[in-house]
């Protein structure tokens, strides 16, 4: 355990990509109810929120998304996307985190935190979209992001599938933007991930 330090000044400084966060979660950190609903997020209760522009606003998913090269997920995150019907990553490279999903025609599948890494160096990935909880907290804890976009949203959940879990570690984050928008009421933060 004493080595993992010294492991991740070397994965993050022969990285060729950036690892970046852009997810929703309510206020109390969770990001899908034990059931996997995300309906509060995608399709809240309308309400009266008020709105702050910011001076400096965080990331937007139409000012983000273009911006990405590449997605990597987990397995729960990949099954709920491929159950929206219509593919929503097409011109992106897909790479699946996944110890038991064989084979995908829509992504390459990885076993290990590891294996992501070599399979975006190889690729040549700038932007890497890291997606689903236990993917972005094993990403996190091996210091492989950089940018973390939370939209916080207005409601306490209880229970559920948690953003983050324990660190061995503190993790610096410089904030960069942040906004409000009256028509979800979500308070948007995009953060930089110091490294160590």
């Amino acid at each position: 355990m004493s080595d993992l330090p010294s492991i991740m000044v070397f994965m993050t400084a022969h990285r060729t990509w950036r690892g970046c966060v852009f997810i929703g979660t309510s206020l109390d950190g969770y990001i899908a109810k034990p059931d996997g609903d995300l309906s509060w997020l995608t399709t809240p209760e309308p309400r009266q929120h008020v709105t702050d522009g910011g001076t400096n606003p965080a990331l937007v998913w139409e000012s983000f998304f273009p911006t990405v090269d590449t997605l990597v997920m987990g397995r729960t995150t990949y099954e709920t996307v491929l159950g929206f019907g219509e593919w929503p990553f097409e011109g992106k490279r897909v790479i699946v985190l996944s110890s038991t999903l064989d084979t995908s025609d829509r992504a390459d599948v990885a076993r290990s935190v590891d294996e992501v890494g070599a399979l975006l160096t190889e690729s040549d990935a700038e932007r890497v979209y890291v997606d689903g909880g236990q993917t972005i907290r094993a990403s996190i804890s091996r210091g492989l992001i950089d940018e973390l976009t939370v939209s916080i949203a207005p409601i306490l959940l209880g229970r559920g599938t948690r953003l983050f879990g324990e660190l061995d570690r503190d993790v610096l984050l410089t904030l960069r933007g942040h906004h409000s928008t009256a028509s979800d009421g979500l308070v948007r933060i995009t953060y930089d991930v110091t490294t160590p």
